[in-house]
């Protein structure tokens, strides 16, 4: 088994109101050093799977196809094996 943990942003090309009202929230409470904020999503899920490569191209697959919106958004992800409980 493998727990995968997946960021999804949107592209750097594509502007992020989010990321641009959070930014303004920040000057305005008085933290000036923030430069740029990206807001995006974060997902974690547990995968039987039975080596990481199957792990692999199970996420790769999940993102491609659920995730994200391939014109928009990138994700990028980690693989760590978890412990059976047999």
């Amino acid at each position: 088994m493998f727990q995968a943990k997946i960021n999804v942003t949107l592209k750097k090309s594509v502007f992020d109101p989010q990321g641009k009202t959070v930014l303004d929230a920040l000057h305005s409470l008085g933290f000036g050093e923030a430069e740029d904020v990206r807001v995006g999503k974060y997902f974690k899920m547990t995968l039987k799977a039975k080596d990481k490569a199957a792990a692999e191209k199970e996420v790769k697959a999940i993102c491609d196809k659920l995730l994200i919106n391939p014109v928009i958004e990138e994700y990028q992800f980690q693989l760590a094996p978890l412990e059976s409980d047999q």
